[in-house]
């Protein structure tokens, strides 16, 4: 099974439903974890409520990455918005790959938790062909 890491700042919203959708929909050939530089500390109800709308639930915890530093993975994603914000640094294992989404917590409206989730779903398939 390969593995994939999605990091961002917060570990709230973006990186908790990349990895709850890649656990739910590639799961018969991924594992999905996440982490974040500044973990929040919680995972952001709108996004563990945008995920319930299409059937998944996530019960995520916001981590370090430091959890993660010797476990092989086969491909990190940094998921952050803007060089604006404080995108981590991964000097463990695995095809480092960015692919920006917006930072939903910014606004905490629901459409955009929606929006985020659909583009991270529209995306996963090429995000996941970059391992090999």
């Amino acid at each position: 099974m390969k593995k994939v890491l999605f990091l961002c700042t917060g570990n709230s919203c973006r990186s908790q439903m990349a990895e709850a959708l890649v656990n739910a929909r590639f799961g018969d050939e991924w594992e999905a974890v996440s982490a974040g530089t500044k973990p929040a500390g919680y995972t952001h109800p709108k996004a563990v409520e945008a995920l319930a709308e299409i059937g998944i639930q996530h019960e995520g915890r916001s981590k370090l990455p430091d959890e993660y530093r010797e476990v092989a993975f086969d491909l990190v994603v940094t998921v952050c918005d803007s060089a604006a914000e404080d995108c981590p640094v991964w000097l463990g294992q695995g095809k480092k790959v960015h692919h920006s989404f917006f930072d939903p917590a910014k606004t905490d409206n629901m459409q955009d938790f929606r929006r985020v989730r659909d583009e991270i779903i529209a995306a996963l398939s090429q995000i996941l062909a970059q391992a090999s």
